[in-house]
């Protein structure tokens, strides 16, 4: 896969033409110096993969796990181009490869093969599309700007997830069923990936945010509860499932927990995860995702509750887990998260411990604002007191830290688990559900309790359901979820209004006075301050501009860009934006 990029270059210079594959040059398109040599049509479709993403280390700042206001209000309008998903050029070219393949001279294996690639992957662009609009125009053909009808309406949301559905189950008659860690074409897209996304569409579909009328019984659960009860059987019979340690999800690459991941490796390809994760003191500049003191506390205890719970072995005041966050947590908070005078072993270095107090720690790790420091951190619009640990690769240098090249993981088993757990639960089998959410706390490490509970008490659906979410909140942070989940389940009042806050921390003696700034300084210099020599306070988080995020309910679907709707006279715009188009199902 790595090689065939270069190949594709290659196959760029011979066609004398650095946009060959815009649409403006589609005449300059020759479908004979791809489709009849094998290398550059799989160097055409590695070409297409980059629609799968990479490390991202802000994608759960949309939620409360990140610092960060990125719902200011009017972050979305007609005008700008945020929150716009309309990518007909991919689905050109996805389109022209699904035709022209066919009359080339290539074997039928892999005519199949890269069809069964491209039909997958223009299920996977019209879905984003729309999850983002609603019912989009779901073209099938390439587009010629010169002799086609390019101006078309849009499909409507049913028509295009009944498509998507289509294109994915002609994608599994022709995929390979598995692509096994140590076959050459891992990396590939399978049909065990294209169940396990179609499963995935299905629960969208069936989902409040296209079904507000009927949240929770509308006709699309049961068919959803089918589909992710088919992928969740048939890819555990094959033999994916959990890792052991949480730690090694993406440490270890082409584990049995991998559904499908985007191949990395230095130099060719890299990410640039630990560059924006660790404290600026260990990387090339400020880190740009910081967990916010929100998130830290949704983290339960060992015993699976959170710790404000009566009913919790570890159960204390607000004031009380201030001071004591760190203690008796969920064993995923420790594998996930750095905080003040924890140790944390990165470049190599033996014992080190973090230090985030303003005066103490490098002027690139600080946060706070105690007089007593005789400094200003200028940290307080983006840090908090916390980094994420998940997925680093603590190995690296400093100087080596943009050489960050774990394969990126789209979808693991763990998502197909959640993603049956929640059809299940809204389907009438609340058992399987807690089976599943029971098998999730395990592998974290939580304690299970004397009736082998995880500290789960959910009966009702709706517990159920609410445990359901809280559970992935954690499992899956900083993996980009959070905010969709909500989105999805139309529950983006819960982030509308919010605040985000992080902790300072500021050294004191053992009779909890503050101690001099000089000695802390010292005592920091050989690691010897733990956690409990700080005394912790809260701060919002950014101390400037806005402080307050806005999500309004028209969020629920974004609007078509105006520039668009110029283009196409016959493209409507969605209710709640100015136009009459309905996003939802009927």
């Amino acid at each position: 896969m790595k090689k065939l990029i270069n190949i594709f270059l290659l196959f760029i210079l011979l066609a004398s033409c650095s946009e060959v594959l815009d649409i403006e040059d589609i005449n300059n398109y020759s479908p004979e110096a791809v489709w009849n040599d094998e290398n550059l049509a799989n160097a055409y479709m590695v070409n297409l993969y980059p629609m799968f993403g990479n490390w991202d280390t802000g994608a759960d700042r949309l939620s409360g796990q990140l610092a960060g206001i990125e719902w200011y209000k009017d972050r979305v309008t007609i005008s700008n181009s945020s929150f716009k998903s309309w990518d007909y050029s991919n689905i050109r070219l996805l389109n022209q490869a699904i035709i022209d393949v066919e009359n080339g001279t290539l074997s039928q294996s892999i005519k199949d093969n890269i069809a069964g690639q491209a039909l997958f992957m223009r299920a996977y662009t019209y879905f984003n599309m729309v999850t983002y609009h609603g019912g989009v125009p779901y073209i099938t053909e390439p587009q010629d700007r010169y002799e086609d009808d390019l101006f078309v309406t849009r499909n409507s949301t049913k028509e295009c997830f009944e498509f998507i559905q289509e294109d994915l189950n002609r994608a599994m008659e022709l995929l390979p069923d598995h692509i096994l860690p140590t076959s050459s074409d891992y990396g590939k897209i399978d049909a065990n990936f294209a169940l396990a996304f179609k499963a995935k569409v299905l629960l969208y579909m069936a989902s409040p945010q296209f079904n507000p009328s009927n949240p929770w019984d509308n006709e699309y659960w049961e068919k959803a509860n089918v589909a992710n009860k088919e992928a969740y059987e048939s890819l555990l019979g094959q033999g994916y499932g959990l890792v052991e340690d949480y730690s090694n999800i993406a440490l270890e690459e082409r584990n049995k927990e991998v559904v499908f991941s985007v191949i990395n490796s230095y130099p060719n390809k890299i990410a640039s995860w630990d560059n924006g994760v660790r404290p600026g003191s260990e990387s090339r500049g400020t880190a740009n995702a910081c967990p916010t003191w929100e998130f830290v506390k949704e983290f339960p205890m060992k015993d699976g509750r959170l710790y404000n719970d009566p009913l919790s072995n570890y159960n204390m005041s607000d004031e009380d887990f201030l001071q004591n966050y760190w203690e008796n947590r969920d064993p995923r908070f420790e594998k996930s998260i750095v905080w003040n005078g924890k140790i944390y072993e990165v470049s190599g270095k033996i014992g080190k411990r973090q230090y985030t107090s303003l005066g103490i720690a490098h002027e690139l790790d600080d946060f706070g604002i105690n007089p007593n420091a005789n400094t200003n951190s200028t940290n307080l619009d983006r840090y908090t007191g916390f980094f994420i640990l998940k997925n680093s690769l603590l190995n690296l240098t400093q100087s080596e830290v943009e050489q960050y090249d774990l394969d990126y993981v789209v979808m693991r088993f763990a998502e197909v688990m959640f993603n049956y757990a929640e059809t299940a639960n809204e389907t009438g089998d609340s058992a399987m559900a807690l089976k599943i959410l029971r098998e999730i706390r395990e592998r974290a490490g939580i304690e299970p309790g004397i009736n082998e509970n995880y500290g789960i008490d959910a009966i009702s659906r709706e517990d159920v359901r609410e445990a359901i979410l809280a559970e992935k909140n954690i499992e899956f942070c900083f993996e980009g979820h959070r905010f969709w989940d909500l989105r999805r389940l139309r529950m983006l009042d819960r982030l509308d209004g919010t605040i985000k806050e992080g902790v300072e921390a500021i050294a004191i003696e053992s009779d909890k006075s503050e101690m001099e700034i000089g000695t802390a300084q010292d005592l920091a210099d050989t690691y010897d301050l733990e956690e409990t020599d700080f005394q912790y306070s809260i701060l919002q988080v950014p101390r400037s501009g806005v402080q307050e995020s806005s999500l309004p309910e028209s969020y629920y679907f974004f609007p078509i860009q105006q520039q668009v709707l110029n283009r196409n006279e016959k493209l409507e715009q969605n209710i709640g934006w100015g136009g009459a188009f309905d996003p939802t199902l009927p």
